[in-house]
């Protein structure tokens, strides 16, 4: 009977140990997939604050998840410093990088410049083609080629004069080999139809892995026009992709669809004049400006309606609803997060390896009425921190982008606007 105890007794133990091997592969397996899930998502904060919009909604319309909107405030807890870099600037629009570090800048009347790190402005450069800078038009938006270095290509948005109206326009050209004009300036698209209008242009440019970009359009803003938002044969109030001669990008969700435009991207929108790319899953996503209240935060899903001017979380300018005054419908996208009253959201980057590593894979925000910069904390494609920066500068930001030094920079509106440096 010992021999057999002593055989029940290991056979006991060799279970036991193939068990605890097992657990372990496994919660290694967790702890890796775990650390893969962290590179690509920011964890949620460790110290929660309460939101940071006090004021009250204009409406009463009910989130459709826990989270929507009024996420919990965040504080960043590195020390950072603020400066002006550049003053005197007219009305800037947009900006990017340039390879050697300084900053490629519109200015709404047309004009584009460089600044450079001691926050020296150029003289305008030339070759620019007239824009029609009434109302929210005029020169917008400014990338360069991803191929700058060898082709020293520009490309930028506009209010462009049309027939008996406007509208947004995409146009490239060389900037010469003394940063002084701009050669060979070529319109490759307009989006259609014209208006005679001079509202909601959008309009952003970024671009994808493939060196094609997405260009965003407003919907124009009249009540009159603004439903072709919704309609697949315009190209207003869209999210677009584009070649760099302005063709369609093949493959696109809508490139066999009788009477659609095959360099839709997304539909359904009022006035973006957000976009970026996401920097670990190459997402895209967009800010738009609702009316009264309603400014969405929106990730793309290829095809997607965005429900504008169908379903919002805003009211009109007036107080009334807007259209049936619903908020969801089958078929419609809802954004991942709204604000309302409205903070009128404009240029966004999302931040990655800079100097603040607790800002890794965030998105931060121009906020036009807001006047201050919104950054966004998200975790799985959900908002789950908001915190204010700038609030006491109390300027409107047009603009963020994160610099080639790893610093945050943000342009103010209007007449003498400010370059702000954000970081260590």
């Amino acid at each position: 009977m010992k021999r057999n105890d002593n055989k029940v007794r290991l056979r006991i133990w060799f279970i036991f140990i193939l068990v605890t091997f097992i657990a372990t592969l496994s919660a290694c397996d967790s702890d890796s997939n775990a650390e893969e899930k962290d590179d690509s998502d920011n964890t949620i904060p460790e110290e929660m604050l309460p939101p940071v919009e006090t004021n009250n909604p204009n409406s009463v319309y009910v989130p459709a998840f826990e989270g929507q909107t009024r996420i919990n405030g965040v504080k960043t807890q590195s020390e950072y410093n603020i400066s002006v870099i550049a003053t005197g600037l007219s009305k800037p629009w947009g900006m990017t990088n340039l390879p050697d570090g300084r900053i490629l800048l519109t200015e709404k009347a047309g004009a584009m410049r460089i600044i450079d790190a001691l926050g020296n402005v150029s003289d305008a450069i030339t070759g620019i083609p007239e824009v029609n800078s009434e109302g929210q038009g005029g020169l917008l938006d400014v990338a360069i080629d991803p191929d700058f270095i060898e082709n020293r290509m520009v490309y930028w948005t506009f209010a462009r004069n049309v027939n008996d109206g406007n509208a947004t326009a995409v146009a490239k050209g060389r900037l010469s080999d003394d940063d002084t004009r701009i050669e060979n300036a070529t319109v490759i698209y307009t989006a259609y139809p014209e208006f005679d209008g001079v509202g909601h242009y959008g309009s952003r440019i970024a671009w994808d892995n493939d060196g094609n970009m997405f260009i965003s359009t407003g919907e124009r803003g009249s009540s009159s026009i603004r439903g072709k938002a919704q309609d697949l044969g315009a190209a207003l109030g869209k999210v677009l992709h584009i070649t760099k001669d302005g063709n369609a990008v093949s493959g696109g969700p809508f490139e066999f669809q009788a009477g659609a435009l095959s360099e839709i991207f997304t539909y359904g929108h009022r006035n973006v004049q957000g976009l970026a790319i996401h920097p670990i899953t190459n997402d895209v996503w967009i800010l738009e400006m609702g009316p009264m209240g309603g400014d969405e935060v929106n990730l793309l899903t290829p095809g997607g309606n965005y429900g504008w001017p169908v379903i919002s979380y805003g009211l009109e300018y007036s107080g009334n609803p807007v259209g049936q005054g619903i908020t969801s419908q089958d078929g419609m996208e809802q954004p991942v997060y709204y604000w309302d009253p409205s903070v009128s959201p404009s240029g966004i980057t999302f931040y990655k390896n800079g100097e603040m590593d607790e800002w890794n894979n965030n998105l931060f925000i121009g906020a036009l009425s807001g006047r201050h910069i919104v950054r966004l904390v998200i975790n799985n494609n959900r908002v789950v921190g908001e915190e204010r920066l700038l609030e006491d500068e109390d300027e409107r930001i047009r603009d963020v982008l994160q610099g080639t030094d790893g610093a945050l920079y943000a342009i103010s509106d209007g007449n003498n606007a400010k370059l702000y440096r954000i970081g260590l």
